[in-house]
C-alpha cells in the first residue's frame, strides 16, 4: 500500500499515475499525514512542485520543478515532473517515456505540430521537458506521420464498430466485455436477433456517406458457429455498403475451420486477424488459451489456402515466464509464416482481469527486461520488412510501455488509425460499444454508450436505439 499526500493542489489521478509507474498493482490511498511503509507527498505553491518522498516517517527522496507559464498543462507538467525526479531517486528505475502517461502519444505530436511548432522545438519538448528518451520520441514521430496520412484521406468518412462478445474460454489477462461461450451459448440467437436490430436502424444514418472501415471484434467473432457467423455477415452486407476495409476477428485459433475461413471470404472480408498471442505452448496453458502453437499454425495456412490475403497477428510481450528467448521463438515463428501485420502490446494487468485477482502468482518482468524484449522485437520486425503505423498504451502496462501496430508497407488497419486518432466519428454497435461522433468543425467529441452486459443489451435494445436517435444528428 502507497500513502500519499497532496498540498496547494488536487491533482490526484495526476500523482497516482506516477505512483503506478514505479509501484505497479499497489493500493494507492489519499492521507492527510505520513504513515507506516511509504508515504509520497507533492506540495504546490504556484511557482514550483516539490516531492517528498517518506519511508516510514523519514525522508528518503525529494524532487523539485519550476513553472515555465501559468498554462494547466505546464502545472500538470511539473506536478508529474517532481514526483518522477523523487520516485526515480528512490528506486534508480529508468523510464523510457519519461513522465508521459497519455493513452495517444503519437497524437499528442500530431497536435503539436497543428499548432505551429517545428520539429526541433517539439523533440525539444518531449526529451527535454518530459524525458521521454531519443528511442520512444523517435518512435511517437514515425507513427504520427503514418496516421496523418491515413486521417487526412479518412476526411469526411465514417468507421463502423460491431462487438460479439463471447470466447470459448476467459484469458488470464482479459478484461474485455467477453462472455465464456458455455455458459451463454442460450443467448447466442437472442443477442444476434437485438444486433440485427441495431444494424438496420443504422441504416439511416449512413446513407449517402462513405464507410471506410468496418471492423467486427470482440470477444472472438468465430466463437459463432458457421451458421450464426454467415447470418451476421449477411446481415452486415445487406444494410452497409462495403467498398474499403472490412475486417473480423478470427482471434483464437480454436474457433477456426475452413468452412468458417471459407464464409470469411465468400463475404468479402478483406482482413482477418488471427491472435496467439504467443507460440510457447506452456505459456498458452498458463494464460488459459485453449490452443497450441500448431493449431494456430494450421488455422494461418488454411487462411491462406482460402485467399486471405491480409491476415494480422497479435502477441502479448510480459506474459507470465516469458523472457526475451521465448518472445523471440515466437517472433521468429511468425516472421517464417510472414502475416502482413503483427500488433504487439505489452501485458497490461487489469482491475476486471483473472491475472489481477491472481497476482502475487505469477513473476512477471521488469522494466529493464522489458526494454530489452521490446528493443529486440522492434528491430526483429524491422528487419523482416515491417514498420509501425499506429500505437496505443494503457494503464497497468508492464514497465509502462506501449502497444504497437507494425505492417508491410500498405497494410495498415484504417480503423486501428481513426479510433486512435480520434477525427472521424465511429459508429459502435453491440453489447459495450462506444459511438465516438467527431464534430469536424469544432474537434468536439461526443459519445454514446451501449450497456456492457449481453443480458441487458438483449432486453434494453430499445433503448440503445434511442440513445443513438438522440445523439446521431452530428453524424
Amino acid at each position: 500500500m502507497i500513502y500519499y499526500i497532496l498540498n496547494g493542489h488536487d491533482r490526484k489521478d495526476d500523482i497516482v499515475s506516477m505512483l503506478m509507474m514505479f509501484y505497479p498493482n499497489e493500493k494507492y490511498v489519499l492521507t492527510d499525514k505520513t504513515e507506516e511503509g511509504l508515504t509520497f507527498v507533492s506540495s504546490y505553491d504556484g511557482k514550483c512542485c516539490v516531492s517528498y518522498l517518506y519511508e516510514n516517517g523519514k525522508l528518503k527522496t525529494e524532487g523539485t520543478a519550476d513553472l515555465r507559464n501559468e498554462s494547466d498543462t505546464e502545472k500538470k507538467r511539473i506536478i508529474g515532473l517532481s514526483a518522477y525526479i523523487a520516485l526515480k531517486k528512490h528506486k534508480d528505475i529508468y523510464m523510457p517515456w519519461g513522465i508521459l502517461t497519455g493513452v495517444r502519444p503519437a497524437k499528442l505530436i500530431t497536435e503539436m505540430r497543428e499548432k505551429g511548432m517545428t520539429e526541433e522545438a517539439i523533440k525539444k519538448e518531449l526529451t527535454e521537458g518530459y524525458l521521454v528518451s531519443e528511442s520512444k520520441y523517435s518512435l511517437m514521430s514515425a507513427v504520427s506521420r503514418s496516421e496523418e496520412e491515413i486521417v487526412q484521406n479518412g476526411k469526411g468518412k465514417i468507421g463502423i464498430y460491431i462487438g460479439i462478445p463471447f470466447c470459448p474460454t476467459r484469458c488470464l489477462y482479459c478484461s474485455f466485455t467477453a462472455y465464456p461461450l458455455k455458459q451463454y451459448h442460450s443467448r447466442v440467437e437472442d443477442y444476434l436477433c437485438a444486433l440485427e436490430k441495431e444494424i438496420k436502424f443504422c441504416a439511416k444514418y449512413v446513407k449517402g456517406k462513405e464507410i471506410e472501415s468496418i471492423y467486427i471484434g470482440g470477444g472472438t467473432p468465430t466463437s459463432l458457429n458457421e451458421e450464426q457467423l454467415e447470418r451476421l455477415l449477411e446481415a452486415v452486407e445487406g444494410t452497409f455498403t462495403i467498398n474499403g476495409e472490412y475486417t473480423v476477428e478470427a482471434g483464437r485459433p480454436d474457433t477456426l475451420n475452413r468452412q468458417k475461413l471459407k464464409i470469411l471470404k465468400a463475404h468479402n472480408v478483406n482482413r482477418i486477424s488471427i491472435n496467439p498471442q504467443t507460440l510457447n505452448d506452456s505459456t498458452l496453458e498458463l494464460i488459459g488459451r485453449a490452443h497450441n502453437k500448431k493449431m494456430f499454425i494450421d488455422a494461418f495456412n488454411i487462411a491462406r489456402e482460402e485467399g486471405h490475403e491480409h491476415i494480422n497477428t497479435d502477441i502479448i510481450l510480459g506474459l507470465p515466464s516469458e523472457g526475451e528467448d521465448e518472445v523471440r521463438r515466437t517472433i521468429e515463428e511468425l516472421c517464417r509464416l510472414s502475416p502482413e501485420s503483427i500488433t504487439v502490446h505489452t501485458l497490461a494487468v487489469k482491475r476486471a482481469s483473472r491475472l489481477k485477482e491472481t497476482l502475487e502468482k505469477y513473476e512477471l518482468p521488469d522494466v529493464r527486461k522489458m526494454d530489452g524484449i521490446i528493443t529486440m522485437t522492434a528491430e526483429r520486425l524491422k528487419e523482416a520488412g515491417m514498420y509501425p503505423y499506429y500505437m496505443y498504451r494503457q494503464k497497468n502496462m508492464v514497465g509502462n510501455f506501449e502497444n504497437v501496430g507494425y505492417c508491410k508497407p500498405g497494410c495498415q488497419c484504417l480503423y486501428n488509425v481513426e479510433i486512435m486518432e480520434e477525427k472521424q466519428s465511429i459508429l459502435a454497435l453491440g453489447a459495450g460499444g462506444s459511438t465516438k461522433l467527431v464534430n469536424n468543425q469544432t474537434n468536439e467529441i461526443r459519445r454514446i454508450f451501449n450497456v456492457k452486459s449481453v443480458t441487458d443489451y438483449i432486453e434494453r435494445i430499445d433503448e440503445m436505439l434511442q440513445r443513438k436517435e438522440v445523439g446521431m444528428e452530428w453524424l
